[in-house]
């Protein structure tokens, strides 16, 4: 599972998809930090975005670059510690452009719980499911 967060440390702009009244959501999204299965994220407690995740924390993402995509889906936890949440809004040059203080945003973490790489280029193309824990599926 490991080359999935590789990709995802160089491809951190990842679409986003939340589900509200069985209506899918997507939304690009940065990834801000990642430490082993968990990745990151800050939003503005006023967007649609916060009050689906709140209710349904059920997320998917997608990451894409060439002939190589990875989907990674998981919950979204509120559970972000208060030196974290800093250190996200220091490191990003334009929370503090959009935002006066690091208050001003609510962050959560994606708890992965599966994964899926992809790579149409070789041949043959590779192919691998992952689930936290447990080798890939090819």
């Amino acid at each position: 599972m490991e080359k999935v967060f590789d990709f995802l440390e160089k491809h951190r702009d990842v679409a986003f998809a939340t589900v509200e009244a069985e209506r899918p959501g997507i939304r690009t999204f940065r990834i801000m930090k990642r430490e082993g299965r968990n990745l990151w994220f800050a939003t503005a407690p006023r967007k649609a975005v916060c009050r689906q995740l709140r209710k349904n924390p059920n997320v998917e993402l997608l990451a894409m670059d060439g002939d190589v995509s990875v989907r990674v889906a998981g919950q979204a936890v509120f559970d972000v510690p208060d030196a974290v949440c800093r250190e996200i809004y220091a490191d990003n040059p334009v929370l503090p452009r959009l935002y006066a203080k690091y208050t001003d945003l609510v962050y959560f973490r994606l708890s992965v719980r599966e994964a899926d790489y992809y790579d149409l280029a070789p041949d043959p193309l590779v192919s691998e499911h992952y689930v936290c824990g447990e080798e890939p599926e090819r």
